[in-house]
């Protein structure tokens, strides 16, 4: 059975006690099994509290791109519908443009397109769903194709909407049939009832404020209608995501940690059911040498300078964040998974802390505790 780590456990509560999140989960799994896991602070404070727990499911933000987008791409890729180096113009038709038309599946995962790295859609569009591709094949590039790597919400948009026009299923739905139903996940999805509330943890809590300080300077910011204005609690705390329907290629996905580590396993040779093995070598090898981060088929890769993996995790360890306060680091070679979820947009006035020291530490206390518990075997 999983037990706390005194360490890990210190360093989090004294984050909580500083006021940097009001709560988090983390779970640490080797070869299949999970080693440590615990639950600490209040999953909600505003409208009333509600205690954090191991199967609190949390907003798992741009964890959504690697474990729901980057785990189908690969699918379907492995089955001969996707091919990697084809430009998206192939799938897409509004990508054949002057700018875009050479621009590949492979940039879009590794971040490379040279697409903006976000824009309103929900303004933008005129709050048109169906107006997304449109307006983000109409973006400017920020710099030639393969160029460089700039994170970008409107590339794994664009991934989503690829993948419910090359198959011709809804995203939600095939996220359901190709990996919740095959992984038997119950606490994962898009969109969450209404019931389950009490069981999630919390985002803002008057809105989506910082996305209104974004917009500031959008013509239509005045329509005040485009945001909300209550608690986010329960569904989607990004905007695009959110008027995408609750369920986007960058963003919605909800989930444990329990379930998020099910997911990542995904990825790993020797633990994976729904990829074939040589595939995961996807994940490890470095799309993007010589640029100014070391990416890889939809993750980052610990190799980038001042990742969030920390000095603990070994070069080809591959892992993502998500803006609410979440992360998943996989060292697959080790067959170790490092999940780290808090809700730090929750009960907090702006700016949100920036966390990425606490993760490093996570990890490097994580693989300390490991190791020892190897030495003690």
């Amino acid at each position: 059975m999983a037990q706390p780590e005194e360490h890990i456990f210190a360093l989090l509560a004294e984050r909580i006690a500083a006021g940097d999140f009001p709560s988090a989960v983390y779970l640490v799994a080797e070869r299949g099994r999970v080693r440590f896991a615990d639950a600490l602070g209040d999953a909600v404070r505003v409208p009333v509290r509600h205690a954090a727990a191991l199967d609190t499911i949390y907003d798992l933000a741009s964890l959504t791109k690697p474990l729901v987008t980057g785990l189908l791409c690969a699918q379907l890729v492995e089955r001969g519908a996707l091919e990697l180096d084809a430009p998206v113009a192939r799938y897409l038709p509004e990508f054949d443009r002057a700018d875009k038309a050479a621009v590949t599946l492979r940039q879009l995962l590794t971040h490379t397109s040279g697409l903006p790295a976000w824009r309103p859609l929900y303004l933008l569009t005129e709050n048109r769903r169906g107006r997304a591709l449109e307006v983000i094949a109409a973006q400017s590039l920020e710099y030639a194709p393969g160029a460089g790597v700039l994170y970008s919400d409107l590339g794994f948009i664009t991934l989503g909407l690829l993948l419910e026009r090359v198959t011709g299923v809804p995203l939600t739905e095939l996220a359901q049939r190709e990996i919740f139903t095959p992984l038997a996940l119950q606490s994962t999805f898009f969109n969450p009832a209404a019931a389950a509330q009490t069981g999630i943890a919390a985002c803002e809590s008057a809105g989506n404020a910082y996305e209104r300080e974004m917009c500031a300077t959008e013509p239509a910011v005045a329509d005040a209608g485009r945001f909300r204005m209550d608690a986010i609690w329960g569904e989607v705390h990004d905007g695009n995501a959110y008027f995408l329907g609750g369920a986007a290629g960058h963003a919605g996905l909800f989930s444990t940690a329990r379930e998020t580590c099910a997911i990542a396993e995904q990825f790993t040779p020797l633990r994976t059911r729904l990829l074939r093995p040589d595939t995961c070598a996807l994940f490890r090898t470095n799309m993007t040498a010589g640029l100014n981060e070391a990416r890889s088929f939809a993750w980052q890769l610990a190799a980038t300078p001042d990742s969030t993996a920390g000095a603990a995790l070994p070069p080809d360890s591959f892992g993502h964040l998500g803006f609410t306060g979440t992360s998943c680091w996989v060292d697959a070679g080790r067959e170790r998974v490092f999940i780290l979820l808090t809700n730090r947009t929750h009960d907090r006035a702006h700016p949100f802390v920036n966390i990425n020291g606490t993760r490093r530490q996570f990890h490097t206390l994580a693989v300390a505790a490991l190791d020892e518990e190897a030495g003690n075997d």
